[in-house]
């Protein structure tokens, strides 16, 4: 199982810091952003090689299950 910060979502603001940069703003003026979007992900087939269960409910919550 894996939590953390949504990939897509931090380079896209890393973009937007960019272009903010490019257009002359000062790095030391910007605010410090923190993640908002978060990843939930489980991998069965480790789970499985470990001989571990994952309950239904935790699966269905889950924002990418792989196989």
């Amino acid at each position: 199982m894996s939590y953390g910060t949504d990939l897509a979502d931090s380079y896209y603001r890393i973009g937007v810091y960019t272009g903010l940069i490019l257009k002359g703003a000062k790095p030391a003026d910007l605010p410090v952003i923190q993640s908002t979007k978060f990843v939930f992900a489980i991998n069965l087939q480790t789970a499985r090689a470990l001989g571990l269960t994952v309950p239904p409910d935790l699966l269905s919550i889950a924002d990418e299950v792989i196989e």
